[in-house]
């Protein structure tokens, strides 16, 4: 079940038409206090979210989602006529795991919404804990835990951390990171990747070392964070 706040009738119709017509399921809101009250009932598989709202900001919303337990992995689309770059950045700094200006191809939003649907039935399958050497990741409280200390990461820096802590030993290229953690529809370039593993690295600390730069390849998480 997807879950649509959108305070526009004719754009939050449309919208839900095309995703029954494609036999994906997903319910409706004008404003947060409906969607706050369905999501008491029912936590959704994942989100599509409208920023400019007219109870409550769509990034106060996400915020408040990304800090619960019930909601922290449930993936969330932005869907807003806010295009500029920071508002980008802005969303998906904040937990957004995807970001659609308006207008849209409704058949650009099915492909991405399916996308969704995946990444949550991934992260409902996977294990809770992960632990390597010093490092411990919490997949459902978005938790990292190096040596005892808990470490702060981005959205991008735990889903990178994850990715790699679930394959040690394995060496991904540069291209093969960008797909299966940032997604194929980002337009972003492969030095992304570098500058990700470059400050998860800083974050770590002294076990910064388990990040391996596989020359002319790519990267890989050493088999012990020792």
């Amino acid at each position: 079940m997807i879950y649509y706040v959108e305070d526009d009738d004719n754009i939050r119709g449309l919208t839900l038409y095309a995703l029954h017509q494609q036999g994906i399921e997903a319910e409706g809101f004008s404003c947060d206090s409906e969607f706050k009250a369905a999501v008491a009932k029912r936590v959704p598989d994942a989100v599509l979210l409208d920023i400019m709202l007219p109870d409550t900001d769509g990034l106060e919303i996400l915020r408040r989602l990304r800090s619960s337990s019930e909601t922290a992995t449930v993936p969330i689309m932005m869907l807003t006529a806010k295009d500029t770059e920071l508002d980008k950045v802005v969303a998906l700094d904040g937990g957004a795991d995807d970001y659609l200006t308006k207008p849209f191809s409704l058949m650009e939003l099915t492909s991405r919404c399916r996308a969704l649907l995946r990444r949550g039935g991934m992260t409902k399958k996977t294990s809770d804990i992960l632990t390597l050497g010093g490092i411990s990741l919490s997949p459902s409280h978005r938790q990292v835990v190096v040596d005892g200390q808990e470490v702060k990461l981005t959205l991008r820096e735990f889903d990178l951390l994850e990715y790699l802590m679930r394959k040690p030993g394995v060496v991904f290229s540069r291209e093969a990171l960008l797909q299966s953690v940032w997604g194929w529809d980002f337009d972003g370039g492969s030095r992304t990747v570098d500058v990700h593993v470059q400050t998860l690295r800083q974050k770590l600390g002294e076990r910064a070392g388990c990040i391996e730069t596989v020359r002319g390849v790519g990267y890989r998480l050493a088999d012990s964070a020792e």
